[in-house]
């Protein structure tokens, strides 16, 4: 099925291809062509006797499954249309639906536009969730659509829109498509052209990041930077609370200014661009410079989209530290972003504080409470493994990339950059350099292709299919 709507939906590039008339058309065509073959083929030949009874151990399954099949083919348009390499089709097929902006093009702008739209439709694709396409259409799931549902947000707590999934997920997606028209408006208007406008907005409301340009989005005039800013502030920001806000639900059941998420959210947000303007600042930039870039380069790596401007004449350590943390944590649980997620956070600083506090008295009694409800002992063991499992997966790709022949630095930045679903570029941007994926050897490829698909699937998943006892019956 998922197959069937990607082919469907490469009808979007295929259509920018003939109004750009870039010659692409035929390539992609024949890429949803074969898709929609293959997902016709595995419905009616797999599927024909298929049984809807799925439980947690089936859902993780189809859960890898899907995320490894999907971008498979999604390869097929890149191999297509010039990218000769399979392993580099692969890392851009991965990075998009993974919705994690690395890229090994170099100059993006030498491909027709109708692929550059198809790059980041994957990452809007890949944004809303592959298994909540499912669990939204295929009505036969009854109550098994709940399993697939908490394999897509394995390593969180997800707010439901509506006590229905299909109905949950639905409300969901009528949020991010309302945000992307009004973005593609609002650019257009901006003076952008049609196809950056369409490729920018998938990219941004997916906090995917991927690029028209070699040069970023620095081409781009101040009106459209703007646009940019703010809706990668609000891609970052958890969809049930974009849901209330759009339908004005402000009071209920909490008062939306009381939502401690968006609170530290907010908070996180103009703190780090107050310290990065001021260090800018103190290593002699100029403020017209130094406080739209901070703007920007907060925006960009708090959401984990991606986008990137060229560095200023004189880089500031503290800007580069305080990038990877932010890299690091993330945006906010249930959005597109990704990282360790700011909920965790809260509740990871809630628990130490207790823990501290109980030192004292050890007779006391505290609960760790986010919004005013008891967060149960058993999530709280779940977020400290999911932490430990993040930065083992940080170190070994680190270790692995610099087996590859990569730097150090380079291989941590790397590593951290791609399992958050961020893509190095706003910290190796703002260090002066560059860094080029195409000049990765193969292995070094293929491992963050992994970190990658661990970061979407919020680690669990992937693990969980990899150990002995899940095998056992």
């Amino acid at each position: 099925m998922l197959l069937i709507y990607l082919s469907i939906g490469m009808l979007l590039p295929v259509a920018i291809s003939l109004y750009a008339a870039d010659g692409a058309q035929f390539s992609l065509a024949a890429s949803a062509m074969i898709i929609l073959t293959v997902g016709l083929l595995l419905r009616n030949i797999l599927g024909r006797h298929a049984e809807y009874d799925i439980r947690e151990r089936e859902s993780i399954w189809m859960t890898v499954i899907i995320w490894l099949v999907v971008p498979l083919c999604g390869t097929l348009p890149y191999l297509f249309s010039g990218i000769n390499t399979f392993s580099d089709a692969l890392f851009e097929s991965f990075s998009g639906f993974t919705t994690t902006g690395s890229s090994v093009l170099v100059h993006p702008e030498d491909l027709p536009a109708g692929l550059l739209v198809y790059r980041s439709m994957t990452q809007w694709v890949g944004g809303l969730g592959l298994l909540l396409f499912v669990v939204a259409t295929l009505r036969k799931l009854g109550i098994s659509a709940g399993s697939l549902y908490n394999a897509e947000f394995s390593g969180t707590q997800q707010r439901k829109l509506h006590p229905r999934l299909a109905r949950s997920v639905s409300r969901m997606w009528r949020v991010y498509i309302i945000i992307t028209l009004a973005m593609i408006v609002l650019l257009l208007v901006q003076g952008a052209s049609l196809v950056d406008s369409v490729a920018l907005a998938f990219s941004t409301v997916s906090t995917g990041g991927f690029v028209t340009r070699s040069t970023g989005v620095a081409h781009l005039g101040t009106g459209v930077m703007v646009v940019i800013v703010v809706f990668m502030f609000l891609s970052g920001i958890n969809v049930a609370l974009l849901y209330r806000f759009f339908t004005l639900r402000w009071r209920r059941p909490v008062p939306l200014w009381r939502d401690e998420e968006l609170r530290v959210y907010l908070s996180v947000f103009l703190v780090s661009v107050a310290a990065c303007a001021v260090s800018f600042l103190s290593e002699g930039n100029d403020y017209r410079q130094a406080l739209p870039y901070s703007v920007f380069h907060i925006a960009s790596t708090m959401s984990t989209t991606g986008f990137y401007l060229p560095s200023l004449p004189r880089p500031a350590l503290l800007v580069s530290v305080l990038t990877f943390v932010l890299i690091v944590v993330g945006a906010s649980a249930g959005s597109t972003g990704g990282g360790l997620k700011l909920r965790r956070i809260i509740i990871l600083a809630k628990y130490i504080a207790n823990y501290f506090t109980r030192m004292m008295h050890p007779n006391a009694v505290f609960r760790v409470k986010v919004n005013g409800e008891v967060v149960d002992d058993g999530y709280i063991r779940k977020v400290f493994a999911f932490v430990f499992l993040y930065i083992a997966f940080i170190v070994a790709g680190a270790f692995v990339l610099t087996l590859c022949g990569t730097s150090i630095p380079e291989s941590v930045c790397m590593a951290a950059a791609n399992v958050s679903n961020l893509g190095p570029s706003p910290l190796i941007n703002n260090l002066g350099g560059s860094l080029d994926y195409a000049l990765l050897p193969v292995a070094g490829k293929l491992t963050l292709v992994i970190l990658m698909l661990a970061g979407r699937l919020e680690i669990f998943a992937l693990v969980a299919v990899f150990s002995p006892s899940y095998w056992r019956k």
